[in-house]
């Protein structure tokens, strides 16, 4: 029941949501997809936790998503990440 929804928000005036993100922005969901914590994530891109939870909020919001399970759900069937990562 969920995946036409998910369907109908996956493409925002012809472009998927990702697309739609800053670059900086999509490293963090591309790494929160890939199963990272905020700071493995901080650690990895030499920013604070508080920055990537900033980013993780407004990722979120954009994409008009509420958890970390759907921004994953949302980049496995856009194939930003393997089912291995």
């Amino acid at each position: 029941m969920a995946d036409p929804i998910v369907a109908s928000i996956d493409v925002l005036e012809g472009h998927p949501l990702h697309e739609l993100l800053s670059d900086r922005a999509y490293q963090v969901l591309c790494l929160i997809a890939s199963g990272k914590t905020v700071s493995e994530i901080a650690d990895q891109l030499a920013l604070s936790a508080k920055t990537v939870s900033t980013h993780r909020i407004h990722i979120l919001e954009n994409m008009k998503m509420s958890s970390n399970a759907e921004l994953t759900n949302y980049a496995i069937k856009q194939n930003l990440v393997s089912r291995t990562d």
